[in-house]
């Protein structure tokens, strides 16, 4: 048991992004005092955000939710009364094991935020409990799509070689801005690092992000046809013979067929989809094929539309063109450093899986292929609201508001409404914990035992951390799931986290307590390890036509489709709503819906922004930190303007995850300047993933 009074100097790992910085935490008679970076990782060079910086002020917040409340009067009215964690969970489980006696397992999801500690072992609850229905919002939309299709590619997924003795030349910046949001084990000081040492930026993005400012090369692309975009690369790089012709030749399979299926894809023909001049293109292509070593940092862009699987596809394949792969400087695979979390898959009973929601149809996101089985957001909420293909009663929420991170935000919150059941686990009352039948306060990063691996499943160190103090009847995330599986006798309910720990930590030869003492272990870098077995497909070679993909009914190479809602589909929309909108933006102040009752965090970035170009704004009337409205065909939101240079005109692009937690009435006006107030969880989705369009949709700005 960790003494939770002790002080001094500790290590730990930041995660208030999913990332993770190495940290020195001072503490004193169990109180945080700061919390600075700590030397000796290569991931955030001894260097932290705004927000790892402000842990104290989360930690100690008046406002953080510090013992288990209920909910008394209906739902929505804000009224909660305390009680212990005995009764939480004794009641929770109670009606959880009623649910599942009356109407099935299946009947219960679980829902979660993304990339944190407790993320492996929600799913590890779903499946000893035998539902097969969990989510997070990324499965269908962020990540999990190049991880799938990165297996399915090359057999692996890879990430930068920011770390060994030879640095990129060149750094194709895809749909992703990680200088701000920092990703995949704390990638923005690092690449940072490159582009001071003289690497070549390429941006592809519509608006003129951090990183984009940071290159060389700025493609503001229409938002949606980004593998119109992949296409033309492809296809240049081919024909003008920039192709890495021996790899090619020995570890690839398909290229002549891929050949053929790009010869119309020119970049004259990209220029009229995406809108970046040819000339453009051909210059991205030519500096990411020949000057070598290149990674490509993509992002979640890629994946926020119905062509997630073929514009992901269309834009990995260009490593394998250019050999970009398991090279010094470039993109490269991880180590296996630990083994996977046991997640009890095989707890989950067979004819569960035929009641996973959506897995007939995104065989990707549910099926047997899927690199995590989950349930499809859209029919999942669907199913909670309208009982179609049955009735989902229960939710439990751990570390995700909905409300902010989920298209449709009115239709969750009409789903939410309709539940017997619902439970949040989260630092603070969001809008998504005030509708909540029960309220758990989770302990902070700071209180919890964890293990990290960095990069993200690409993992090439790993990192231990113990807790070092306890604020309230706060409680680390899986120790609660552990209460409510013992009290429902679940398979491993009885297995510690220490001992899951140190199962995974075998292969590393060290226990959790020694990690703990050590803090980290790095592996040294190995490259081109293709070379010993090949890579892990089929045909042993990085793969432009996938087998795989044909047999599951998909296509086996890369095509690009006009975004279902977009001027050139939805003409008769353009009148009413003239300008594209993209979601999303990220700021280092934030993550997700997080912080925003921070005064230090909110003092950096007060306001909800909305950015467009300059010419747009004057079309309009609208000057910069004007307050404007932006409609689409789904509802309107109220942001701040900001005019901004660079930014592609035409398009608007608004911040991610916003709500007001000053304003303390359940709502927290999260309704106000919610980007997911604009966004479509309908149809079409993607035929594999089941994505659904976040970005390229249609909208129209006033001033207020």
């Amino acid at each position: 048991m960790t003494a939770f009074s002790r002080s001094g100097e500790f290590p730990g790992i930041c995660r208030w992004c999913h990332g993770g910085c190495a940290a020195q935490l001072t503490v004193e008679d169990g109180r945080l005092l700061k919390v600075q970076p700590k030397a000796g990782s290569p991931f955030n060079l001894n260097r932290m955000c705004i927000k790892g910086l402000s842990t104290a002020d989360f930690v100690s917040h008046p406002d953080r939710l510090l013992y288990p409340q209920k909910r008394v009067g209906s739902r929505g009215s804000g009224n909660f009364v305390r009680i212990s964690w005995e009764q939480a969970l004794d009641e929770i489980a109670a009606r959880l094991d009623a649910i599942r006696q009356e109407s099935g397992p299946e009947a219960v999801a679980l829902g979660q935020g993304t990339g944190r500690h407790h993320y492996f072992h929600v799913i590890r609850f779903a499946n000893t409990f035998g539902t097969p229905n969990w989510y997070e919002p990324g499965l269908a939309n962020c990540f999990i799509p190049r991880i799938t299709v990165s297996n399915l590619t090359y057999g692996g997924f890879i990430a930068g070689d920011y770390y060994g003795d030879t640095p990129p030349r060149t750094i194709l910046f895809w749909g992703h801005n990680p200088l701000v949001s920092g990703p995949d084990g704390e990638l923005s000081f690092p690449v940072q690092k490159a582009l001071d040492a003289g690497a070549y930026g390429i941006a592809v993005d519509p608006r003129p992000s951090e990183t984009a400012k940071r290159c060389g090369l700025h493609l503001p692309i229409r938002p949606g046809t980004d593998a119109a975009l992949a296409l033309a690369m492809i296809r240049t790089i081919i024909e003008e013979g920039w192709y890495d012709h021996e790899f090619v030749e020995d570890w690839t399979t398909g290229f002549d067929v891929l050949r053929e299926h790009v010869a119309a894809r020119t970049p004259a023909w990209a220029e009229t989809i995406t809108g970046i001049s040819a000339a453009d293109i051909v210059e991205a292509a030519r500096r990411y094929a020949l000057d070598k070593p290149a990674i490509l940092d993509w992002g979640v862009s890629l994946e926020q539309h119905p062509n997630c699987l073929q514009t992901v596809r269309a834009v990995a394949i260009l490593r394998g063109l250019t050999g970009n792969i398991d090279i010094p400087g470039g993109d490269v695979f991880g180590q296996d450093v630990v083994r996977a979390y046991p997640v009890l898959r095989q707890a989950l009973p067979p004819e569960a899986l035929s009641k996973r929601i959506g897995a007939d149809r995104f065989k990707l996101l549910g099926g047997f292929r899927a690199f995590m089985p989950s349930a499809h957001i859209p029919g999942l909420f669907g199913a909670m609201r309208h009982g179609d293909p049955y009735r989902v009663r229960a939710l439990l929420v751990f570390g995700n508001n909905p409300l902010a991170t989920v298209a449709n935000s009115r239709g969750v919150y009409e789903s939410l409404k309709a539940l017997d059941l619902l439970t949040v686990s989260d630092f603070f009352m969001t809008p998504t914990a005030a509708l909540a039948d029960y309220v758990l306060p989770a302990a902070m990063w700071p209180e919890i035992d964890q293990i990290v691996e960095m990069p993200f499943v690409a993992a090439q160190a790993v990192f231990a951390q113990r807790a070092m103090m306890q604020v309230g009847e706060c409680r680390q995330n899986e120790h609660i799931l552990n209460g409510l599986a013992q009290r429902l006798g679940l398979p491993g309910a009885e297995e510690s986290l220490e001992h899951i720990f140190d199962y995974r930590l075998e292969p590393t030869g060290l226990s959790f307590a020694e990690l703990a003492d050590q803090f980290m272990m790095q592996r040294p870098p190995r490259y081109r390890r293709f070379e010993e077995k090949g890579f892990r497909t089929l045909s042993r070679k990085v793969e432009f036509v996938s087998k795989p993909l044909a047999r599951l009914g998909y296509d086996p190479l890369p095509s690009f489709v006009e975004p279902p809602e977009s001027p050139v589909s939805r003409p008769d929309l353009v009148h009413d709503y003239p300008l594209v909108l993209t979601t999303g933006a990220r700021r280092r102040a934030f993550f997700h819906s997080e912080g925003r009752q921070i005064e230090r965090l909110r003092r950096a970035h007060p306001d909800p922004l909305a950015e467009l170009g300059p010419e747009t704004a004057k079309a309009y009337g609208i000057s910069d930190g004007d307050w404007i409205r932006v409609r689409s065909p789904r509802g309107e939101v109220r942001l701040r303007a900001r005019v901004t240079e660079g930014m592609r005109e035409g398009v608007v692009s608004l911040d991610h995850g916003w709500w007001f937690p000053e304003r303390r009435d359940g709502e927290c006006g999260i309704f106000e300047s919610n980007a997911n107030v604009l966004t479509s969880d309908t149809p079409p989705y993607d035929p594999a993933f089941g994505s659904y369009q976040l970005r390229g949709l249609l909208c129209a700005v006033e001033k207020e």
